[in-house]
């Protein structure tokens, strides 16, 4: 008796979540909110801006809110519930 193998057709995987740009944007989403949380901090290392606390802090919340809406916004995507662009 021979053993023969019956060819199969490939395996068709959808490599949507492994995409280089959902990885980039969540790297720059990152950076967005490390510079939000560092810029927090500016008036306490250089005391001449002390005046200017407010307006750091609130560059800084609004970093940071926008790293979070980016970052939730891929994360999403990648999980399916985003608009897929394929």
């Amino acid at each position: 008796m021979e053993n023969t193998v019956s060819p199969r057709p490939a395996k068709k995987t959808d490599n949507y979540a492994n995409r280089t740009e959902h990885y980039v944007t969540l790297t720059v989403a990152i950076i967005i909110g490390l510079v939000g949380v560092f810029g927090r901090f500016i008036p306490d290392v250089i005391p001449a801006l002390d005046q200017m606390t407010f307006m750091f802090s609130a560059i800084a919340n609004i970093a940071l809110i926008i790293a979070t809406i980016i970052a939730f916004r891929v994360v999403f995507n990648i999980l399916g519930f985003g608009k897929h662009r394929d």
